[in-house]
């Protein structure tokens, strides 16, 4: 029998729409506004630098031909596609897990579409310390690691069967 689609996880795919579509916005704002490289200081630790990556997280493989954006976008596929169906698994009422794989569907997503439509993602967040700058990354980079650290900080709460039956 099949489920009603907002008794599942899937209730939560807005905040993916939303992710890819703030980060998609911005990434066309930043590529219509700023020349390839240029930099534009935002606070004395943030600037907003308009970069190219081909490859992954902190530009892993990207010197490596091209192969790695059929690769990338591949594994990019897969994670939305196994997350949309773990959320349609679950109960809406699992708002942390669910909120974390939306936030990563989004994220996935929006790169995928950079590496379809230009070979390469947009990067534009510089956050620095003194002369010490962190990778560049983008609001997709940050959906999916904010969603990441959700999971993980949802599997140090106890949940709530154990929480129950501890109180018994």
């Amino acid at each position: 029998m099949r489920k009603p689609i907002f008794s599942t996880g899937l209730r939560w795919l807005w905040l993916a729409v939303l992710v890819l579509v703030v980060d998609l916005g911005v990434k066309q704002w930043v590529m219509d506004n700023f020349q390839l490289y240029e930099t534009r200081a935002l606070m004395p630790f943030l600037n907003l630098h308009y970069a190219h990556n081909p490859g992954a997280a902190f530009s892993f493989l990207a010197d490596k031909g091209g192969w790695q954006r059929w690769f990338f976008a591949g594994i990019a596929v897969g994670i939305a596609l196994v997350l949309a169906v773990l959320m349609y698994r679950s109960s809406a009422a699992q708002k942390l897990n669910n909120i974390a794989y939306a936030l990563i569907i989004g994220g996935a997503l929006g790169n995928l579409f950079d590496r379809m439509a230009h070979g390469f993602v947009v990067d534009m967040i510089d956050f620095y310390v003194g002369n010490w700058h962190f990778a560049t990354f983008n609001i997709a980079d940050m959906g999916i690691c904010i969603g990441a650290a959700l999971i993980l900080l949802e599997s140090f709460l106890p949940s709530g069967k154990a929480a129950k039956q501890k109180e018994r």
